[in-house]
């Protein structure tokens, strides 16, 4: 067997050299990771965010989980509206959500799927306290008692919270004979206690809601009749003889009361179909599509706006790039054969725009493309066109192509630049003497050498272009706004977030496929900023 050779620490030469090799992997890894964890803080947990938010639907199931649970054997093509019992859980539901105010945050995400919820869910916000009081009223006329908060906490809570320190006790905890005994009662109150307990006036001093009553009224009518137990009183025992008796209210009914919608069967439909906590309901909105109970349906031809937005900004925004290249081309190939001295200058004024605003350059355009702007002006003056036909160039698909245009050919112009500017001139010469026209030479020898900027000028064009949404808004009007701008619209005014993840998201899809199409066809290694 060969000896081994021996470093001068002792170790075998192969374990020296693996340790050097550990050692400088791990320094490499740690001048990185700086820009490692800036990149995730910045870019992948933001597009991880986005695509969670485009398919999270758990506000419906957090807010009314009772309702959630009740729904879910409820049959619209049987019964056009739910029965007593999911009432009874809706009630229960809402009298949490109003105090946590959580209410009208899922009005506002159910009303995205069905108009006019939101209103629904405000109207028996105010009205749903009153919910149960007639049979709150009943308990308090049989003994006053039951209006007291230390009789609801010495019937429900555990033994330990009640003996603990009341300037330190900790969350509210039920018992369990009580858990057993009354499930739908602590329940209810357990939510109460949770809220009020929290609350200036503490749980020791805060009636419970009507619905906590409402609650024990089921539990003590119950069939079979509950088991109290240890959990039974001369108070409860009497409330438990005489709850039979009781005069009892329609919840159903008091909703309808409260606003006639709950007796939509649409709307419960539309509840029932965005109870599961996520969804693809804003995908499918932003392709023109929606989630019904009967399956997946086209928009209304008034809401499909999403798909022609997405082509038009594709279209819109290729138009633009082409326009970046046939202007940008001409510029560029001056910058990289003029001398250097008047390069240089020519070079500034290629950058100029960028120590000017963008909203500034983006107005200007404004000002200059408006019908009584100084464009449609000099056409007049010239005569090329006449005062009463003056061009519409403003709040259109041309204004913002052409102000886009302005703002993007910088980053077209310098790609070719750089890669032009490492084109030796002595190529078109050669070609020349060999017999070459001009043309030949430029289109044979030249221009493919050029390619490589051309492509990395697009690919910077394209992908910013396609993001774009200040200049657009300004200058573009309905007819040349891009989808950057409906993502901002739901981000920043109608607050649908969902919705705008799953644009953001579809865009960046898109995005991504029209760059590996490109890799395919063209390859991104023959991309080049130059050398």
């Amino acid at each position: 067997m060969a000896e081994q050779m021996m470093a001068a620490d002792g170790r075998t030469l192969k374990s020296s050299l693996n340790r050097a090799l550990r050692r400088q992997k791990l320094r490499a890894l740690l001048l990185i990771a700086p820009l490692l964890l800036f990149i995730m803080i910045t870019f992948v947990i933001p597009i991880g965010q986005m695509l969670f938010r485009s398919v999270e639907n758990q506000i419906v199931g957090d807010t009314i989980p009772r309702t959630v649970q009740e729904l879910a054997s409820w049959d619209a093509r049987t019964d056009p509206l739910p029965d007593e019992a999911v009432f009874i859980s809706f009630a229960k539901d809402m009298m949490t959500a109003v105090e946590e105010r959580r209410h009208t945050r899922l009005g506002s995400r159910l009303n995205y799927e069905n108009a006019g919820i939101s209103s629904q869910f405000r109207r028996s916000g105010r009205d749903v306290a009153d919910m149960g009081e007639v049979i709150a009223d009943q308990f308090i006329a049989l003994n006053p008692a039951w209006e007291e908060p230390e009789t609801w906490v010495a019937l429900l809570a555990d033994p330990d919270w009640i003996a603990a320190d009341p300037d330190d006790r900790p969350a509210f905890e039920l018992s369990d004979t009580a858990r057993t005994a009354l499930p739908r009662t602590s329940d209810v109150y357990a939510d109460f206690a949770r809220l009020a307990q929290d609350s200036p006036r503490g749980l020791a001093r805060s009636q419970p809601w009507n619905m906590v009553y409402f609650a024990l009224h089921e539990d003590l009518t119950a069939t079979p009749a509950p088991d109290l137990g240890t959990l039974a009183s001369p108070l409860l025992t009497e409330a438990a003889t005489a709850a039979s008796g009781f005069e009892t209210e329609s919840i159903r009914d008091a909703f309808i009361a409260s606003s006639r919608g709950w007796g939509d069967t649409a709307l419960w439909q539309t509840i029932q179909t965005y109870s599961p906590p996520y969804t693809a309901s804003y995908f499918l909105t932003a392709v023109d599509l929606r989630q019904t109970p009967d399956g997946i349906e086209r928009a209304a031809e008034n809401q499909q706006i999403y798909v022609r937005l997405f082509i038009r900004t594709l279209v819109m925004s290729l138009t633009i790039m082409g326009a970046c290249i046939l202007l940008g081309y001409p510029v560029a190939w001056m910058l990289a054969n003029l001398p250097s001295r008047q390069a240089n200058l020519m070079l500034i004024l290629v950058l100029l725009p960028f120590w000017t605003s963008l909203l500034v350059r983006t107005s200007a355009w404004k000002v200059l493309l408006q019908q009584q702007g100084v464009i449609n002006d000099l056409l007049v003056w010239i005569g090329l066109v006449a005062d009463d036909n003056r061009l519409t160039m403003i709040n259109n698909a041309t204004g913002t192509i052409i102000a886009m245009t302005h703002i993007l050919l910088p980053f077209m112009i310098l790609p070719l630049y750089s890669v032009m500017k490492t084109i030796p001139p002595s190529y078109l010469r050669a070609a020349k003497s060999l017999g070459a026209t001009n043309w030949t030479a430029f289109w044979r020898v030249y221009f493919p050498q050029s390619v490589p900027g051309i492509g990395a000028g697009s690919i910077l064009v394209f992908i910013l272009s396609i993001g774009y949404y200040i200049t657009p808004e300004i200058v573009g009007g309905t007819s040349g706004i891009f989808i950057s701008n409906r993502i901002a619209y739901h981000i920043s005014s109608s607050l649908n977030w969902g919705l705008a993840a799953a644009l953001g998201t579809i865009l960046l899809v898109v995005v991504m496929a029209l760059y590996w199409a490109y890799d395919r066809i063209v390859g991104i290694d023959n991309v080049k900023l130059g050398g």
